[in-house]
């Protein structure tokens, strides 16, 4: 065994000491079928909500208001008649949802914000932390990748000199190298020295400027083994320099702190749910709804993480073999609206006006949406367009958008590289426009 392996391997024994058993389960039930993966789901799903009504009053509240006492002959299809938990209630409600740590023998601070701009703070028990790191490991397996092999990480912007020390030190025993933003990535010259590296990821938008940087200077490295992006949208024309320069797509991992790892792209391109470890919901107003199945210390049941999700076809089978659900696209938030005078239309729109346009006509478009005022919308643009482009642009979000007056700006710093990108900024008071329009 190697000293880095070694590193990892007593890290993992001490910090989350019942991984090593999710890990076998979860390479086991991957070749599951179907009925036994729901059967499991099941099974999972009466266990987590008999421990939330005794443990949690929040959720004993919904379930009694719900008309659920006796949870033993509980049905997923059932789920349907819980009302949905949002964000603000886990924030308004928090010591409500938290059960209390002293039932756990270890739990840990989590704290997220998304891309709501909320904080929310919850303590995740080890059991549930251990189950959520097996996931992932199993997602990387698929790739043939360890976890204690050298990797590059674009994530985790922080002003404080301290906790970067502190983060550092912590990267270096899980063998990581981080990078905090663009210019630390320029200044250190990473693109140079890429070949000590077996794979990379993290915010998408951050690949897809490192991919960007090693096109200009001539660089290609097809030895990585992954190149993972999450948390943010990925858009084609990232894929087509991704492929360029590293010989692979970037794939997708899509989950959040609260809800865990809900899915992970296979070798094939298909993105399998965790069935193992989420039961996913589909609501028409609502988008996709979550319930953790291992979230016993700060239970997460019907959450409505604000996202449109497009499912495949249950039919269709993935070359793996893995009988998992699989996620087609995911196409951005749903409840950030682009506002016009009477109407409301969802900013996931956006997506499909530039994907549309990079299929149709071949336009790459790095691009930036902010809304000042109701009814009309800037996009912004890195590099000045053609006015054959900006016809496009405007005929294109007119189909969509016909009552939305639409002005195109360059601004070449738009592209936030410290954090999370947003692809749309309401600078609006949307309660306000909702009543008006209703």
């Amino acid at each position: 065994m190697n000293f880095k392996k070694l590193v990892y391997k007593l890290g993992q024994a001490w910090r989350n000491p019942s991984l090593a058993g999710h890990l076998r389960s979860l390479k086991a039930s991957q070749e599951w079928s179907r009925k036994d993966l729901l059967k499991l789901q099941e099974e999972k799903l009466r266990s987590l909500l008999s421990f939330a009504f005794k443990h949690s009053p929040y959720y004993r509240e919904l379930l009694q208001n719900a008309g659920y006492d006796n949870l033993h002959e509980f049905k997923v299809k059932d789920l349907q008649y819980i009302p949905i938990t949002f964000k603000h209630h886990l924030i308004d409600q928090n010591s409500k949802v938290q059960v209390e740590r002293s039932l756990f023998k270890k739990t840990f601070l989590c704290e997220t914000s998304g891309s709501s701009g909320q904080i929310l703070t919850f303590y995740r028990d080890e059991n549930w932390d251990s189950f959520n790191r097996a996931v992932q490991l199993r997602s990387y397996s698929w790739h043939d990748v360890q976890p204690w092999e050298p990797n590059l990480y674009f994530w985790g912007y922080n002003k404080s000199a301290l906790k970067k020390r502190k983060i550092r030190f912590l990267d270096t025993l899980v063998n990581r190298k981080r990078i905090f933003d663009y210019d630390e990535l320029v200044r250190e010259k990473i693109y140079g020295k890429l070949d000590k590296f077996s794979f990379i990821e993290g915010y998408s938008s951050m690949l897809y400027e490192f991919a960007l940087l090693l096109e200009k200077q001539g660089e290609t490295y097809t030895h990585l083994k992954m190149v993972k992006g999450t948390s943010e949208m990925i858009y084609p024309h990232y894929q087509e320099v991704a492929n360029k320069v590293f010989g692979k797509k970037i794939i997708s991992e899509y989950g959040a702190a609260e809800s865990g790892l809900i899915a992970f792209e296979c070798p094939h391109g298909n993105m399998h749910i965790n069935m193992e470890g989420v039961i996913l919901e589909s609501d028409p107003n609502e988008g996709i709804l979550v319930t953790n199945l291992s979230s016993y210390s700060f239970p997460v049941i019907r959450y409505s993480l604000g996202d449109f999700v497009k499912l495949k076809s249950e039919d269709f089978e993935c070359p793996c073999g893995m009988k998992h659900p699989i996620v087609e696209e995911i196409s951005g938030r749903i409840g950030h609206n682009l506002l016009s005078e009477k109407k409301r239309y969802p900013s996931f729109i956006l997506y499909y006006v530039f994907k549309n346009l990079f299929f149709n006509e071949g336009l790459k478009i790095d691009y930036q949406a902010h809304q000042y005022k109701i009814g009309e919308m800037e996009i912004w643009f890195k590099k000045p367009l053609e006015p054959k482009v900006e016809e496009l642009i405007t005929n294109e979000f007119a189909k969509y958008c016909p009552d939305i007056k639409l002005r195109l700006v360059i601004n070449d710093n738009f592209r936030s590289v410290r954090g999370k990108l947003k692809d749309f900024i309401n600078h609006l008071n949307e309660e306000q426009h909702e009543q008006e329009v209703s």
